[in-house]
C-alpha cells in the first residue's frame, strides 16, 4: 500500500502548454468520458459484482442467482436490471424461465483486469 502522507507536488507555476494541447487533442468526449463513468459505478455494488462473477460460470436464471447469493429475487432482479442497462449482461427465455448471461467477452477482460489490480 502506498503512503499518500508525504505526496510530492508541484511548487512551480509554469503550464507546459504543449504538454497540455496535446492532451487536450486527444481528450475523448465528454459524453464519452461520462459514459464511462457510468459504466465503472456500475462495478461499484458488490452484489452486482458477485452476480458478474456468477454468471462467468454459467448462464444463470434469477432463482438460481437469488440462491447463490442468499438474497431475495426482487433484490436480484433489480440488480439485474441495472447490469442489463448497462449492457453488461444478456437475457434469454425458455418458457416461462429467463435466462441470464455475460454480454460479450468483455465483461470478463473488465473484470480481470480489475483483479489483477486489486491483487498486485
Amino acid at each position: 500500500m502506498t503512503d499518500h502522507t508525504n505526496v510530492e507536488s508541484c511548487d512551480c507555476t509554469v503550464i507546459h502548454e504543449d504538454v497540455v494541447r496535446e492532451v487536450q487533442k486527444n481528450m475523448p468526449e465528454e459524453e464519452k468520458l461520462y459514459d464511462l463513468a457510468e459504466l465503472f459505478k456500475v462495478f461499484g455494488d458488490t452484489t452486482r459484482i458477485k452476480i458478474l462473477y456468477g454468471l462467468f460460470s454459467s448462464e444463470m436464471c434469477v432463482c438460481d442467482i437469488a440462491n447463490l447469493l442468499g438474497m431475495k429475487q426482487s433484490a436480484i432482479s433489480h440488480q439485474l436490471k441495472v447490469l442489463r442497462h448497462a449492457r453488461l449482461v444478456k437475457y434469454r427465455r425458455e418458457g416461462k424461465v429467463v435466462y441470464y448471461s455475460l454480454d460479450d467477452d468483455h465483461i470478463k477482460k473488465i473484470f480481470d483486469q480489475g483483479w489483477a489490480h486489486v491483487n498486485e
